[in-house]
């Protein structure tokens, strides 16, 4: 499996109004946030790029106006969870 290395230069990241040790993790949250938003990527995929559970990524959505999007894949994910708990 491959990995994607997204470089953001020096002066992008100091212009950036979060203090340091904030920076990676709010880049990946805004990140997963938007390509969320505009069906790019699921909600499990989003949430994980985003570093977050799955109630603390909706929570988040709900934060930013973000109206979550409910197809069969997530219908499958909660339904394997139900099966788990049982």
């Amino acid at each position: 499996m491959g990995k994607l290395v997204l470089e953001i230069p020096d002066d992008f990241l100091e212009a950036l109004r979060l203090p340091p040790e904030e920076k990676v993790i709010r880049l990946h949250r805004e990140l997963a946030v938007r390509l969320y938003q505009k069906s790019l990527l699921s909600f499990g995929k989003a949430r994980e790029l985003a570093g977050m559970g799955k109630w603390e990524f909706h929570d988040l959505l709900g934060k930013e106006g973000i109206v979550r999007h409910y197809d069969m894949e997530d219908l499958q994910d909660d339904l394997n969870s139900v099966e788990k708990l049982s």
